[in-house]
């Protein structure tokens, strides 16, 4: 088949290399000049930046997107761990170090909350039993059909925790409030609010705690690199600064799509995968009249996940109390998200994820600097927001609330600055309203009402990407384009 996929984001190379492995004829467009989607690196004055994830987890996910190409992803990059995996710092300037040992964890829980150290391993008990239950009948699973669910799928999903939230299974478990702040942050990997979200998202801890998380030395940005040439490998045709103007209904065939038009041509596909925003794939790239009212009405009303205030600091020093993963927590938790999913503003005490990757990849700065990837959960584009105005303010007000936490005379050693917005997120990278995520998972059916990787309404329309089943993250994006290359092969031999 000759198929063509939208966007070279991680979702859509890791695809386009797989169908191609399978024997089609694959192009792959990309409105930008650089591949990755969100995962990018910015160099500037000798410091290089991250600008997407910082931390690898599930990579036997990974592994398998490269078996599935015949090839090993070890002859393609490299990963390791870090240890401690994590420092979060309180608002009471307490650190709490997370190791991979656990008896190193075990300290540290006897200095910061001693009356939950039996607790710590009841709730990753826990957790490891959600992700037991939803790993095969939901995670790795395409769900496109009734014959995807097993009776065992079926009593696992009935069983998952989902009719409690985050935040009320958590504070059940713990009476810290220090390990209570830590184990709601979880949630905010797929843009979601520990106070709304099902208690089934009590599974990240476990991914990251007991799986592991990896760094890639170079930089994350050199995973995008590893699948792009994947893809060449396996025979992609990849076009970079090419947007799509439109995917092209077939006016002879009620169901399918003909192809995609750019720069006013019509370029023939017998399949498209889309690895851009569902909710703009079905918005914004198709006819006006190719959905009905009510179905467009349907996935616009779909909550988008929070979107994320990325600000990049080049500074001339090095602070000995940043780990490489570093998560300040805000003293106002509950307001922030509350301020993010109901007020629709930034958090005036936001959150801090900090990554310093110049301690792990001394290259990443010049000698006795560092390079500070600042991340804070935000909202997404609304009516009235001036993000070009709040790009320098806000960034200010980030940097200030570190000097507060113990960064002293931040301000004055930044050598370079960079800030993207939401709005950014949107322009750029077609993001719906500037969600980082996709869809929230802050009601109970969300994560299950994501866009499947396969469209309803068009037989050889396809959807990958952390906007679609099964969500989004590194690892989760990657399986939603081992189940387009299993939905692609299906239609195949149907």
């Amino acid at each position: 088949m000759k198929i063509s996929v939208i966007g070279a984001g991680l979702g859509g190379l890791s695809a386009a290399a797989i169908l191609a492995s399978q024997g089609h004829k694959v192009d792959l467009f990309e409105q930008n000049e650089t591949v990755g989607g969100k995962m990018q690196e910015i160099n500037i004055g000798g410091y290089r930046f991250d600008t997407g994830s910082s931390l690898l987890t599930m990579p036997f996910v990974l592994e398998k997107v490269f078996e599935q190409c015949g090839q090993q992803a070890s002859d393609y990059l490299e990963w390791k761990t870090l240890d401690p995996i994590c420092r979060y710092q309180f608002s009471d300037r307490t650190v709490f170090n997370h190791f991979s040992d656990p008896e190193k964890n075990r300290s540290e829980l006897m200095r910061i909350a001693p009356e939950d150290i039996d607790v710590w391993d009841e709730f990753l008990d826990y957790s490891a039993d959600l992700y037991r239950r939803t790993s095969k009948s939901f995670l790795f699973n395409p769900l496109q059909r009734f014959r995807d669910l097993s009776a065992k799928s079926i009593s696992d999903l009935l069983r998952i925790d989902a009719f409690s939230t985050v935040s009320r299974r958590v504070d059940d478990h713990f009476s810290s409030p220090r390990l209570r702040q830590l184990f709601k942050h979880f949630s905010t990997y797929n843009g979601s609010s520990p106070y709304l979200a099902p208690a089934t998202l009590n599974v990240i801890p476990y991914v990251e705690m007991h799986l592991g998380g990896y760094y890639i030395p170079g930089g994350m940005y050199r995973l995008a690199e590893s699948l792009l040439k994947l893809a060449n490998n396996c025979g992609v045709r990849v076009h970079t600064d090419v947007p799509i103007d439109l995917i092209v209904p077939d006016p002879a065939k009620k169901r399918s799509i003909s192809g995609v038009m750019i720069n006013g041509a019509l370029y023939e596909a017998d399949a498209i995968i889309a690895n851009c925003d569902a909710t703009c794939t079905y918005l914004n790239l198709l006819p006006e009249n190719a959905l009905s009212r009510i179905r467009k009405r349907k996935i616009s009303r779909m909550e988008p996940s929070c979107s994320g205030f990325v600000v990049m600091l080049g500074i001339n020093r090095i602070y000995k109390q940043l780990e490489h993963h570093n998560i300040f927590f805000s003293d106002q938790y509950e307001n922030e998200f509350r301020a993010i999913f109901e007020q629709k503003e930034l958090p005036v005490g936001p959150t801090i994820y900090l990554t310093n990757s110049s301690l792990t990849d001394p290259d990443d700065a010049p000698q006795g600097c560092s390079n500070l990837s600042l991340l804070v959960n935000a909202p997404t584009i609304e009516n009235g927001h001036q993000w070009h105005e709040w790009k320098e303010t806000y960034t200010d007000h980030i940097i200030h609330t570190l000097e507060d936490r113990g960064l002293e005379n931040l301000r004055e050693s930044v050598v370079v600055r960079k800030a993207i917005t939401p709005a950014d997120f949107e322009r750029l990278y077609g993001a719906n309203r500037g969600s980082i995520y996709g869809t929230s998972s802050n009601t109970r059916r969300a994560a299950f009402n994501r866009p499947r990787n396969k469209s309803p309404w068009f037989d050889n329309l396809y959807l990958c990407g952390g906007s679609t089943h099964p969500g989004g993250g590194i690892p989760l994006v990657l399986q939603s384009a081992l189940n387009v290359g299993t939905l692609v092969d299906r239609q195949k031999k149907s």
